[in-house]
This record gives structure tokens, sequence and C-alpha cells, in this order.
């Protein structure tokens, strides 16, 4: 650190340097005080680095070392902010997200994920699985702790309306919400059961069980029937081809896509499109 005094020339030269006459004063960090944060990570080290880091700004912490684990915890805790790693045992970041946007006993709490700068396909599907933020690391102290005051609301925010209390879901409610989440982004490559369960945090006969008592189908059924859903909407809206419509649902071919939707719909996507733009057919949400 430097001790002493600048002779008066240079004092003003390096103020000018410094601060600019235009140049936009930095605002001070908010107080995090007495926030709760939960942090959920299994790595020791970047654990310490960050209940240290919160300790000094303040906040009350919780900790949990795996996404269902950090789930539970949330659900007991409400926290204000969910601080949590992508790459965790038991079930990952990006599950342990789908559960808690997909609960509304959850799903206000804003939830922040960690992972590597790199993979862009990852932070992408973190955004989609309901987090409000993705800080690749390494990151630095004080712009993680702007990031969390901004999510929290301690900068100033537009006003908006009191959200009514939230109405509870049983947890295979959640986990349906959360698996239809997570295929409604992937209906061109659905996962398998296995994998799907695995995504948001359960075992495979769980999953079929709340599919088949919550909507009343099967996995695959309801694959079926949201590809034919969102079919029915782009025929209707977009002037995307057959063809192209086909592909991005996941239809092996234009004659497969054409065969399943005269099945279900009891016509053809021509004659369901012509239909739709002569104003007789209204594609259904």
């Amino acid at each position: 650190m430097f001790h002493g005094t600048l002779p008066k020339g240079r004092a003003r030269r390096a103020g000018r340097r410094a601060a600019p006459r235009n140049a936009p004063m930095s605002a001070p960090l908010p107080s995090l005080a007495q926030v709760h944060v939960l942090i959920i990570d299994d790595q020791p080290d970047e654990l310490r680095q960050l209940i240290e880091m919160f300790r000094r700004a303040g906040c009350r912490i919780s900790v949990a070392f795996d996404g269902a684990q950090g789930y539970q915890r949330a659900l007991a805790g409400a926290p204000d902010v969910v601080l949590m790693d992508v790459h965790l045992p038991v079930l990952d970041g990006l599950g342990a997200c789908r559960l808690l946007q997909n609960d509304p006993a959850t799903a206000a709490i804003p939830v922040i994920l960690l992972g590597a700068v790199g993979d862009l396909d990852e932070r992408l599907e973190g955004l989609r699985s309901g987090a409000v933020d993705y800080v690749p690391k390494p990151f630095a102290p004080e712009e993680m702790l702007a990031r969390v005051a901004i999510h929290i609301g301690r900068m100033p925010r537009p006003q908006r309306p009191v959200p009514a209390a939230p109405t509870a879901l049983s947890k295979d409610q959640v986990l349906v919400s959360a698996a239809r989440q997570y295929l409604a982004g992937h209906l061109a490559d659905p996962p398998g059961l296995r994998q799907l369960a695995h995504e948001v945090g359960t075992h495979e006969k769980r999953l079929s069980r709340a599919f088949r008592e919550h909507l009343g189908m099967t996995v695959y059924e309801f694959v079926r029937e949201e590809r034919l859903r969102v079919a029915r909407r782009l025929l209707a809206e977009t002037s995307l081809s057959i063809t192209a419509i086909a592909g991005e649902l996941g239809f092996s071919s234009a004659a497969n896509f054409a065969t399943a939707f005269r099945e279900k719909v009891g016509s053809t996507p021509s004659a369901f499109r012509e239909a739709a733009r002569r104003g007789g057919t209204r594609a259904r949400a």
C-alpha cells in the first residue's frame, strides 16, 4: 500500500486520470445484512470461500452438500436466495433448480448457479431450468455480492404486485411439473425414462406412477401429446414447412408426423393449416 503525499501537480493529474470529469461514480453495494443465503456445494474449498464471503457481508448462512438435500433445506428454511453449484452428487444443480422452480413453496426464491465459464450449453440449460443467473468460476467476490443483491431486490427495482399465497403441491406433483418443464425443452430428442427420472431427482417407478396419477397418461403418451399440441400451434401461427415442424418436434419424417397428426386431430397437417388460415380452426394451447 502506498503511504505519503503526492506533490500537488501530480495529485491533480492522478486525480484526473482516476476520475475523469464526466465519468460515472460506481454506486456502493447495498447491505446484505441478515439476508438468508442457502449455499449448495460439495467442494470444501469453494464452500469455505463462499461461507466466508457471505459471513463478512452479514448474511445468515445455511449449507447443503447435494441437490436433493438443498431442495429439502430450501423447503424447510425459506432462504432469500439459493447459490448452487451445477455439478453435485445425488441430484445435480440443474435437477434441483427444476424442483425449486416447480414447487410453489420455493418458486419465488432466486437461484444462482455456479459453473464452468466455457460451457455454453450448461449455462443455457441452467437458465432454462429456472435459474435467474449463472456465475462462471472463478468469480470475483465483489461481483458475486452485487449479483446476489440485485436478484433479491436490494438494489432499486420496479414495483411489482405482491403475489398471492402459493398453492401447496405434493412431492409427486412437483416431480411431474419439473419433468414436463424438462420435456418441453427437449421434444426433438426426449430422454429415456431413466434419464428423465434422474433429471428431476427420482426413480423411474415413482415418476411413471406420478404421471399416471396426475396426468392420466404415461410419460411416452405425454411426449406424444405435447408434440402434437406444439405442432398445432406451429401450423396455425408460423410459416414453418411441415418437414421443418416434423424435425423440430422429433418425428423421424414428415410422413410419420402426418400420420400421427391425422390420427390425433382428424385431418392432415396441410388441411389443418389451411383451415386455421381461413379462421375455421384455432390451435389449442
